[in-house]
């Protein structure tokens, strides 16, 4: 993800390294005409000029050093000093004479990469001015061999040609390149507010949904707790005891959902060791599954922890969900500790991942083949973003036979797994909670299992 950055600051930051370079070249240059060409340059008041730019680039230092935004503004009087300065330094040297005059145009290269048209057409008035001005009235070259001057001339020619592709390939490249990066980041966070705002929109209809659902289910309740009584009386009803027993269970886990539901808004995440919480998650989630063929592979990390135990739980049913809803024999988790992030991956030996199915999911609601909306792996997606990890869906990787251990603790027969791979990865802290509530973790498991 990218930062979303200023680029008025990182604008003036390369200006002040700029003048800084510009500064050094001039007193080189400078120092190499007059010793070895034999020019005879006016030093005090280019001297002064110099130190000028060194005092004012002083004070771009301190003003980059703080901690707010520049502006249009600014940037123009910046280089509008820039170009200020090299108009003096080029009317004390020879004005339009000076091979050095055409660095008006990588200033105004730069200008055009950072600044609106208007002030950058200024700028480019204020040199064309300079230029005309310079041609009129400067003080002329004294060489101490005239007959040199066309040699002179065009080495200056080459080593401003040098220094002016240089500056155009330096400062505008990487100039335009924070500026595309500030144009990607602002539209990855556009894209993350929509989803934001289709997740929130989710959310108010599975609040209203739960809403009107409470009645209904507490009807059914109702109903199976009065057929449980008839049960223990009546032969007929003897044989459907278990199921009656199953069911009233399943009416609990959606009554203690709802209640989570409401109570989720004014909740804050619940932090917990994984080895502790993802037990009692599997085993709500077994429950609500007594048909599927699960298996929960190697052992969880304990000294690693999740600062929201309710809200992984949340994206691992989704996951958990639509593996079952693909492959009801065949559906594996497994928690792999990486250095600060943990891995859930949750295997399955479905059909797999449509083609054209495989851009969308989980950026937007979409319509599968197997009768399902996509919103529960929308809505997953949104909330692993916003604990600050991610989800990855690919084809699973073709494995060796294996057994895989069914509900009863007996061992299939040997088979050959393929289907979805789904990687659930979320930031974990080292170390234990400070104080382990058993009851608590039974409740987190539970509200995993919304």
């Amino acid at each position: 993800m990218h930062r979303i950055t200023v680029s008025a600051r990182v604008n003036l930051s390369h200006v002040f390294w700029l003048r800084s370079l510009a500064i050094i070249g001039q007193l080189c240059t400078i120092a190499f005409v007059q010793f070895f060409f034999g020019v005879q340059l006016p030093l005090p008041a280019m001297l002064f000029v110099i130190a000028l730019e060194v005092a004012f680039n002083g004070v771009t230092w301190l003003r980059v050093t703080q901690d707010r935004p520049e502006s249009d503004l600014e940037l123009f009087g910046q280089l509008w000093v820039d170009l200020g300065a090299l108009s003096a330094l080029l009317f004390l040297s020879g004005g339009t004479t000076n091979p050095f005059v055409s660095l008006y145009l990588p200033s105004l290269a730069i200008a055009a990469a950072v600044l609106p048209w208007y002030l950058t057409a200024w700028l480019a008035c204020f040199a064309v001015v300079c230029y005309v001005l310079l041609g009129f009235d400067n003080v002329p070259l004294n060489l101490d061999n005239p007959a040199n001057l066309f040699d002179y001339y065009r080495a200056g020619m080459w080593v401003n040609f040098m220094v002016s592709v240089a500056l155009i390939v330096w400062f505008v490249a990487r100039m335009s390149r924070a500026l595309r990066e500030r144009e990607s980041a602002l539209a990855d966070a556009q894209q993350r507010l929509l989803r934001d705002e289709r997740a929130v929109a989710l959310g108010v209809q599975a609040a209203t949904v739960a809403h009107e659902i409470g009645t209904p289910l507490s009807s059914i309740a109702m109903l199976t707790e009065e057929l449980r009584d008839i049960a223990r009386s009546d032969k007929g009803l003897a044989p459907y005891s278990a199921d009656l027993e199953l069911l009233d269970k399943q009416i609990t886990l959606c009554t203690s959902a709802l209640a989570r539901l409401r109570s989720r808004a004014s909740s804050t995440g619940s932090r917990q060791v994984v080895g502790e919480w993802l037990g009692p998650f599997v085993e709500q989630w077994r429950l609500r599954h007594p048909h599927v063929n699960f298996e929960l592979l190697g052992n969880a990390p304990e000294h690693l922890s999740l600062d929201d135990t309710v809200a992984v739980g949340q994206i691992l049913t989704i996951l958990l969900d639509n593996a079952a809803r693909a492959s009801r024999d065949f559906v594996t988790l497994r928690a792999t500790p990486l250095p600060g992030y943990i891995d859930f991956e949750v295997c399955d030996a479905g059909p797999g991942i449509p083609p054209s199915l495989r851009a969308s999911l989980g950026a937007a609601p979409v319509d599968s083949t197997q009768g399902g909306h996509g919103v529960g792996l929308y809505l997953a997606f949104s909330s692993a973003a916003r604990l600050g990890g991610s989800i990855d869906l690919a084809d699973a990787p073709a494995q060796g036979a294996k057994g895989t251990a069914s509900l009863e603790g007996s061992v299939s027969r040997s088979r050959k797994t393929r289907g979805t791979r789904a990687v659930l990865r979320v930031p974990v802290t080292e170390g234990q909670v400070g104080e382990a509530n058993p009851a608590a973790g039974s409740r987190n498991g539970a509200a995993a299992a919304l």
